[in-house]
């Protein structure tokens, strides 16, 4: 009899402890806010971005994510997107959780899956090529002063995201880099801005598959960028809109033709860099996101939106990542119709002809 009386005892006081950790827990993420202890410093290298700017998204999120229910100790709004930024920054739930905030792996989850729709919708006022003449102007100066070519709107290329499923066994999500990914094309221009990306095919999906595919590439090819082009690497088709390097330079004039491209393109290469190390969920060094692919596709374009929030804030950048050279020098171009194709070339290698001429 003593010895039940004991057990009950026991279990009695494991109870008590447990509602004393849960009450403390809920009080922690009702009332402490990292914004109000951390410097701004800290607040930029854990969240990455300032503390303004994470407070205007607070306001932009609030309305949707707010707690329909009566609980004392509900989710913040604030709380779930700080939860949401973190785990941007880092990729793991684990690391969120192990902050201090009183949150469980399961509420780091559904903040992330409560934020990401939000900043989706959102996405296109941040994430947009240049329309209006000035602008076009100020993006063609831009590029030109790094090397020289004229008339340059973006640089596009792509890139692969890792990600993390063990349900995904078509070979198809598997990239030129040997692991499962999502094959994203970005276009950038000449302040470090993504102006254009598309996060939606595997891995294995060749960089002039998805151009064509693209809402960017089509409007090119219907000429609503006027006589604006794009450059590429050798993995896309040669076009009057987008120019790549040659292949075999026969004389100086292509010679420095062809450095004046590269040394302009490798400006997306950095962006990559810079977009990569803030939110190291996207590199592989993080072992890729353990997400299912509709939303590590959304998640990519909101972190991608995040980036130009924090180019255009002048934010500090973090130390760069190694992209592990992920190049795609050699893929075959996309098979089209010959005759489609053939003019398209042609009147590629004309544009190109007149870029060459100017060197």
């Amino acid at each position: 009899m003593a010895a039940i009386q004991h057990i009950l005892a026991a279990n009695q006081q494991r109870r008590r402890a447990r509602s004393q950790m849960v009450y403390i827990n809920a009080y922690v993420r009702q009332h402490f806010s990292p914004l109000n202890v951390l410097s701004d410093r800290a607040v930029q290298s854990k969240y990455r971005l300032p503390c303004v700017e994470i407070q205007c998204l607070v306001t932009l999120v609030s309305p949707h994510i707010q707690r329909a229910t009566r609980c004392n100790f509900s989710l913040s709004p604030e709380v779930q997107l700080l939860a949401a930024l973190r785990f941007y920054a880092v990729g793991n739930f684990l690391e969120v959780v192990g902050d201090g905030t009183g949150l469980s792996k399961a509420s780091v989850s559904r903040s992330v899956a409560a934020v990401t729709p939000i900043f989706l919708r959102h996405a296109r006022t941040h994430i947009r090529m240049p329309t209006t003449r000035d602008e076009v102007r100020q993006v063609h100066r831009g590029f030109h002063a790094m090397a020289g070519i004229p008339r340059v709107i973006g640089v596009v290329d792509g890139t692969l995201i890792p990600i993390h499923n063990p349900s995904l066994v078509d070979p198809c999500w598997i990239g030129r880099k040997h692991y499962a990914a999502i094959n994203t094309q970005v276009a950038v221009d000449h302040d470090g801005l993504i102006t254009d990306i598309v996060a939606r095919w595997p891995g294995g999906t060749q960089d002039s598959f998805v151009w064509a595919n693209s809402a960017v590439g089509q409007k090119a090819g219907r000429g609503e960028f006027s006589r604006s082009i794009f450059l590429g690497d050798s993995g896309y088709p040669l076009r009057s809109y987008l120019v790549t390097p040659i292949t075999n330079p026969a004389t100086p004039q292509e010679e420095r033709f062809n450095e004046a491209h590269t040394h302009t393109r490798t400006h997306i290469e950095r962006v990559f860099g810079r977009w990569k190390s803030c939110y190291r969920c996207i590199h592989r060094s993080s072992g890729g996101l353990r997400l299912s692919p509709v939303k590590c596709c959304r998640v990519i374009v909101v972190r991608a939106m995040l980036h130009n929030i924090a180019v255009r804030v002048g934010a500090d950048e973090p130390p760069p990542v190694d992209e592990d050279g992920e190049t795609s020098e050699d893929e075959a171009p996309n098979p089209a119709p010959r005759e489609s194709r053939a003019a398209l070339h042609q009147a590629g290698v004309q544009t190109r002809e007149e870029l060459v001429n100017l060197f």
